[in-house]
């Protein structure tokens, strides 16, 4: 299986065991086959500036060794005309930031991926695109 995880589910990640963190046991769970080789990981160019920028924010104090963890999880990045222009035709689409429309853009360029997230308010504009999944709804 092929998966692109966005941001709001490798937050979770990190997040583990605070009680307003919605999800983050089946984030863990994909992280979890991804390291057992159940799951390729495929993610656009700025996946480790995003994640962490928002734990820069969040976990100052163990930023470092967030990052570090982060570098440590395997997954190939997808680069390409292609999909920076089905990005953009997305963002423009549905009125959305073309960071996180290039989420979407990898899985719609790789054969066979699903974008896995937990950010709503993307999931509600694009899931008639296809090839995405909300985190809420995955089972390992």
């Amino acid at each position: 299986m092929i998966l692109v995880v966005d941001a709001s589910v490798a937050i979770k990640w990190f997040l583990y065991g605070q009680a307003d963190e919605a999800h983050a046991d089946v984030a863990l769970s994909v992280l979890e086959q991804s390291v057992l080789g159940f799951i390729t990981l495929v993610q656009p160019p700025h996946f480790m500036a995003e994640v962490a920028a928002v734990l820069a924010r969040l976990r100052p104090e163990q930023v470092q060794q967030d990052l570090l963890n982060l570098q440590d999880i395997d997954h190939r990045v997808l680069q390409s005309p292609a999909t920076y222009a089905t990005a953009v035709a997305l963002a423009m689409r549905h009125q959305h930031h073309v960071f996180d429309t290039l989420y979407h853009a990898v899985a719609l360029n790789t054969p066979g991926a699903t974008l896995l997230t937990a950010d709503q308010r993307y999931y509600g504009k694009v899931k008639g695109e296809g090839q995405i999944m909300r985190l809420e709804d995955w089972q390992s």
